[in-house]
């Protein structure tokens, strides 16, 4: 009797055994927009303006990517290369529309024009983990169609087309979300609406996404998290201080998400992962050593921060190889034994460098940016000329190297990322083998994802007009 009560015991304890290894991990995964790379306390240049507690215990914990990208260097197109898993020629999200954004008199060539909303036929990342029998949510910015419920998601709180809130504290008046009350701030709200999601997610796996609207325009902090900056030693002006108190309000929020894993019992059954949609806003918050800021294909526009926490099973280690938002999906794929989607995937699978420390595979990661972004300061913003802070053209990375070409003038630039992060000199002209070599590799891409080259010239293009813009934005009176 005893050997048969050990007997159903052991068999009891194998399958829960075999349950839990079986068992798939829940995903959240934090997506703040604007966020510049050097806007959290672990990684700042500017000292002690931003304090980040959560995300620096967070930092130490995970598995840190000193060298991670988005997938383009403003929203809506960032997005839709993260819920692809697919480059830009692919999916024809380009940019904010309009495509064409900045003085007529300065463009020579005409814009490709640029989609809105990410096609039906497009299968997005939680369509793909549905087939895993994972609950979906999405809670924030959408940015890619009018409901994200359209295009894979079960929950959809806060999300459509438009790209930011008009006000951070209730009323809203954001579709897809019912008003609070009076003053109620936005990212403590959409944090509520995602932990009691999960709460109620029980018997299955889920995904949920959150990509807050902060720290995006409008620059709006809480009263009393403003007054802590307004009177922070080190801190410039009013500008500078409501944007250090977003940061902090929405490394709380993190805690807040963090904690209630923890409280849940789900915390080490979840991998969680933190970064940004492209690089902050130069003039807000200035980069460096990084050049530029959003907008820009410079590494201040599109180098951006990364976490990936799941305790027990990816150690603390920082990752120096270099990877981009296009990466989550065929890792999220091969993660949850997902059906593999009818289209191509861009980039790879970080697993094995995640739980082994396996070497990623030697690649090229690439930007397509057929479209003009005016400058936000035209004597800041850090771009290849005061008047856009985008022209058109590509950019790729392969090792340290980093090849820009510009569509208007067939002129590039070439960086060593290694001996000069801030991308100040332009190696083209000194090292012709190396640049025909990253020409022909970034040509070769182009043609295998049919990446339009826009050439018809624009009829409107006066270059004396754009002299006189120039004139203006540097010696108005103020």
């Amino acid at each position: 009797m005893r050997y048969l009560v050990n007997l159903l015991i052991a068999c009891c304890l194998m399958c829960i055994t075999h349950a839990q290894a079986n068992q798939k991990p829940n995903i959240v995964m934090l997506v703040v927009d604007d966020l510049g790379w050097r806007d959290l306390g672990y990684n700042q240049s500017n000292a002690n303006i931003f304090e980040t507690p959560n995300i620096d215990k967070l930092a130490q914990q995970s598995a840190l990517f000193t060298q991670a990208y988005a997938g383009a260097a403003n929203c809506a197109p960032s997005r839709a290369v993260l819920m692809s898993g697919q480059y830009g020629p692919r999916h024809g999200i380009y940019t904010v529309s309009p495509s064409d954004r900045g003085s007529k008199y300065a463009r020579r060539i005409k814009a490709t024009k640029n989609l809105n909303t990410l096609p039906d036929a497009v299968i997005t990342l939680a369509e793909t983990l549905k087939t895993a029998d994972y609950t979906t949510g999405s809670f924030g910015k959408w940015h890619l169609g009018e409901d994200a419920k359209t295009q894979g998601f079960d929950v959809n709180v806060a999300g459509y087309q438009k790209g930011h809130p008009s006000s951070y504290f209730s009323p809203y008046n954001l579709k897809h979300l019912i008003d609070g009350p009076d003053g109620e701030y936005l990212t403590d709200r959409i944090t509520s609406e995602a932990i009691n999601w999960i709460k109620a997610q029980k018997e299955q796996p889920f995904f949920a996404y959150i990509p807050y609207y902060t720290v995006h325009t409008p620059l709006q902090a809480e009263p009393d998290m403003l007054a802590k900056y307004l009177n922070k030693k080190g801190i410039i002006n009013k500008q500078q201080a409501t944007y250090a108190a977003m940061v902090e309000l929405m490394d709380k929020n993190v805690g807040r998400i963090l904690t209630a894993l923890k409280t849940l019992g789900l915390a080490d059954n979840t991998l969680f992962i933190f970064t940004s949609d492209n690089g902050g806003i130069r003039s807000i918050s200035a980069q460096d050593p990084l050049r530029a800021g959003k907008g820009s294909y410079y590494e201040g526009g599109i180098r951006v921060p990364l976490l990936m926490f799941w305790p027990g099973k990816i150690a603390p280690q920082q990752i120096d190889e270099p990877v981009i938002n296009a990466d989550f999906y065929p890792t999220l794929v091969s993660l949850t034994r997902a059906e593999k989607p009818s289209q191509v995937l861009d980039g790879i699978d970080l697993m094995p460098r995640l739980l082994n420390q396996h070497p990623l595979p030697e690649r090229a990661l690439f930007w397509h940016f057929p479209i003009y972004l005016q400058a936000y300061n035209p004597a800041a913003d850090q771009g290849q000329d005061p008047m856009f802070r985008t022209r058109p053209g590509s950019a790729m990375r392969f090792g340290d190297w980093k090849l820009i070409h510009y569509f208007e003038t067939n002129e590039y630039e070439l960086y060593n990322l290694h001996t000069d992060l801030s991308e100040h000199v332009n190696l083209a002209t000194i090292l012709p083998d190396k640049l025909a070599h990253m020409k022909n590799m970034l040509r070769q891409w182009q043609i295998q994802v049919g990446a339009p080259i826009p050439s018809d010239k624009n009829p409107d293009f006066d270059l004396n007009k754009a002299k006189e813009w120039i004139n203006q934005q540097f010696y108005k009176k103020n």
